[in-house]
């Protein structure tokens, strides 16, 4: 029997169900993933992303289309993170935008709908890329606009949408260079797909049980905390160590301690190098861990932080600062920050509210609006700090009436820095702007870490466990051990007008193996002076820049 038409309840369902397979796809998502890094990422933001709006729609009781639509419009707007979710969000928005005239959907809805979504998105970004998720959306709207006076039945409309979608997904490599060198079709692509997907099986009648609250990243991390209990930490304790190895340790018995490890948490990372094995896991018994690790080894570098005790005190913080404080004055800046030394730069700088994220957990529209209204200025200046944030400030700028919001569109710490170097007092903020961008345009940078999987791009080979060097326009370096990769990307930012070396060490990384590293610069580079901070960030083993 053909299906003519859908109401708010099934379309409500086709949602939920479009949410939970983006979900299953997560880690999938994550995988295919361009640089192989060590961060979330795609699949993380959109799955967080549509899951802010899941909660919400889950919540409604017979919802009317008009309230399906608000709800999942203003869901996935705050809950946005990183570019793929701002997209995502605003992919939904267009098409919320047409449903929520209605009380029935049929091809012409569905059709306009498509339509709206995607003018929508790329309205959204300064710069459309095709090969991305925008292609496959505006595949999918075309495919929709040849259907719609072909068929009434939307069980018809939604397989040949679907099917078009997939051949443009596995054509985006053909659209980007670096998807086909790497192998991989694109992430946030894929991610559209599946929400499609699972929205398609639901109208052919799956049905999934969706429970409305918060996924474990966005509690671990503290997200959206006010609306999260103790009780949604399903794992309580983050547990990092280092494994310095005395016994025999080869992928065999790697991928055996991960199953033991993912038996007992979450959350699981294990970094082999050489000689040692870095260990993070979300866990109910640490001891646990730790005793299996012992069989490998000795341990170092012990780390158990207790989250939920974590997330009460951060819970009564943010009641005690709800209100911004102080008199009403001129200008304000937040700025997205990871580390607490690099913390520490920022709040010298006078920034006056720091966003925890970056690359490892891009922040989210709401965290904007959050630190926002914390401030009492009439011109705020945000600084994402990172290529995959910039959307989602955007994006709060948009939705910000009272205030002036300027984003400045630096791309990691270093240019971050610099841009609030540049800011001058006495001149207009539109100056500022300028003066801002430009004195960060001046920085060279690099960031240090390890890959995470084998793939091709930019010319290099990388293999599980390399050390990388990551510049502002790709790879730089590629290396066995961390001071080469570090070397290798420094000595490829200077040049003959570079004057200053600025190195920000992290978390894994010791201060006398810094000083040591500007030693060694010092003597490659006698014309630059080499400053060293500590910088405290994770996953990044080094953050450098060159001016």
């Amino acid at each position: 029997m053909a299906i003519r038409t859908i109401n708010a309840a099934q379309v409500q369902k086709c949602f939920l169900t479009a949410a939970k397979s983006l979900e299953a796809q997560k880690e999938y998502i994550n995988k295919l993933n361009v640089f192989p890094v060590p961060d979330g990422d795609t699949g993380t933001n959109m799955t967080m992303t549509i899951m802010s709006a899941a909660n919400d729609v889950a919540r409604l009781k017979d919802p009317s289309m008009a309230q399906l639509a608000k709800s999942i419009s203003n869901g996935s707007l705050c809950g946005a993170r990183g570019n793929s979710g701002v997209i995502l969000s605003q992919l939904f928005r267009g098409f919320c935008k047409e449903i929520g005239k209605v009380e029935e959907i049929d091809v012409t809805v569905m059709t306009n709908a498509f339509q709206k979504a995607v003018e929508t998105a790329y309205k959204a970004v300064m710069k459309p890329k095709e090969g991305t998720i925008l292609t496959v959306a505006k595949g999918g709207a075309e495919r929709a606009a040849e259907l719609v006076t072909e068929t009434d039945d939307l069980e018809v409309f939604g397989a040949e949408v679907l099917k078009k979608m997939k051949e443009v997904l596995e054509y985006t490599p053909e659209l980007l260079p670096v998807l086909k060198e790497a192998g991989v079709v694109d992430s946030g692509g894929a991610g559209l797909v599946y929400v499609i997907s699972g929205a398609y099986d639901a109208l052919l009648g799956k049905e999934i049980d969706f429970t409305p609250e918060k996924s474990g990243e966005a509690a671990a991390s503290g997200v959206n905390s006010g609306n999260i209990s103790t009780s949604d930490i399903k794992y309580g304790y983050c547990t990092e160590f280092i494994i310095n190895l005395e016994k025999p340790y080869n992928e065999m018995i790697e991928e055996k301690f991960k199953s033991f490890l993912e038996s007992i948490g979450d959350s699981l990372v294990v970094v082999s190098l050489d000689s040692v094995v870095k260990v993070h896991v979300h866990t109910n018994d640490p001891g646990l861990a730790l005793q299996k690790a012992l069989t490998f080894g000795s341990l170092s570098r012990i780390k158990i932080d207790n989250m939920r005790e974590e997330h009460n005190e951060k819970l009564l913080k943010e009641m005690e600062s709800e209100a911004p404080a102080g008199p009403r004055k001129d200008t304000g800046f937040i700025a997205v920050s990871m580390g607490s030394g690099i913390n520490e730069i920022f709040k010298g700088l006078g920034v006056d509210q720091i966003i925890e994220g970056g690359q490892t957990m891009n922040p989210s529209t709401d965290d904007m609006l959050k630190a926002i209204r914390m401030i009492n200025a009439d011109n705020i200046y945000i600084l994402p700090n990172n290529k995959n944030i910039i959307l989602a400030a955007d994006q709060a700028k948009n939705m910000t009436k009272d205030k002036n919001i300027i984003v400045i569109p630096s791309k990691n710490i270093p240019q971050g820095i610099a841009a609030l170097i540049g800011y001058i007092p006495e001149v207009e903020p539109a100056q500022n702007e300028v003066n801002m961008i430009e004195a960060m345009k001046a920085v060279k940078t690099g960031q240090i870490t390890y890959s995470v999987r084998d793939t091709s791009i930019d010319g290099f080979e990388i293999r599980n466990g390399d050390i990388m060097g990551i510049g502002d326009h790709g790879i730089l370096a590629v290396e066995k051990s961390v001071e080469e990769a570090v070397t290798e990307t420094i000595m490829k930012l200077v040049d003959a007008d570079s004057e200053l070396v600025s190195i920000y060490y992290g978390e894994d990384v010791t201060e006398d193996d810094a000083i040591a590293l500007a030693g060694k610069i010092e003597e490659l580079c006698p014309g630059c002076d080499v400053e060293v901070h500590a910088g405290g960030q994770p996953i990044y083993y080094y953050v450098v820049s060159v001016e």
